[in-house]
């Protein structure tokens, strides 16, 4: 990783867009605060496509999408997205409610199953608002050790579901995408964006293991301070770093973005 103060400008200046996570990223432990709120108005006022790109249920995404200076919002770890049309809000999604139905009730087995075992398999407070997946609350209202959620998560995989490790939950899912590859065919499907131009001409930041796909997949990344506590479940690391943590290092990201682009 690199300081963030030494991104090139023309690699600034050569993006379309900046692809974001939420939890410890812009948000501070769950809250929006007003500079990292005013850096998202302050990009996109200078002409660039926002993107959220969260493992947070859909039903979060619904509201970001309306109120949130953004294009849209990619849900639950690549599998849903949301992008305001008008005075209404576009949800795509590429499985049908049966398929929904029959999942959920896998999944609902799954994490019976490992009630029995770990009593820290608690369902996160957001569990209503979701489509696709089931989030497990390892960070947010509970501490879980984390060669607890080690063994969870392996529990999980051996039971045939997927997982996605964020600093907040433990997320578990049957679906095909993660955030890279859920958001790549979302671009396409949106914007007509060719997914290997997009990989350069989209910026992500970002900051734990659920972000590896992304940092991996992105040719410019970014991470704000607190990654480096994130970084062993990284294969790739973000490229630039900011010096703070969470939204006042997203605001920090942004800030560089512009300065470089003026």
């Amino acid at each position: 990783m690199r300081p963030l103060a030494e991104l090139p400008a023309d690699e600034a200046r050569g993006l379309t867009g900046l692809l974001f996570d939420l939890d410890d990223t812009v948000l501070d432990h769950g809250a929006l605060t007003q500079p990292a709120y005013d850096a998202l108005w302050n990009l996109s006022r200078a002409g660039l496509r926002l993107v959220a790109v969260t493992g947070r249920p859909s039903g979060w995404g619904e509201v970001i999408a309306r109120q949130w200076p953004v294009d849209g919002v990619v849900t639950e770890n690549g599998a849903v997205a949301l992008a305001r049309e008008g005075h209404a809000v576009r949800r795509d999604d590429e499985a049908d409610e049966a398929t929904r139905r029959s999942r959920r009730i896998r999944l609902a087995q799954v994490v019976a199953t490992m009630q029995e075992t770990f009593p820290e398999a608690r369902l996160s407070d957001d569990t209503h608002a979701r489509l696709t997946d089931v989030a497990l609350d390892i960070g947010e209202s509970q501490r879980v050790p984390a060669d607890v959620v080690a063994r969870m998560e392996a529990k999980a995989r051996a039971l045939g579901v997927r997982t996605f490790l964020s600093t907040v939950h433990l997320h578990l899912t049957l679906e095909r995408h993660d955030k890279a590859s859920g958001t790549l065919a979302w671009l396409g499907a949106r914007f007509g964006d060719d997914p290997t131009a997009a990989r350069f001409r989209w910026a992500f930041a970002g900051d734990s293991g659920n972000d590896a796909a992304c940092f991996s997949a992105f040719a410019t990344t970014f991470g704000v301070a607190n990654v480096r506590a994130s970084l062993a479940q990284l294969p790739v690391p973000p490229r630039w770093v900011a010096t703070a943590e969470r939204g006042a290092g997203f605001a920090e990201i942004a800030a560089r973005l512009l300065a470089a682009r003026a």
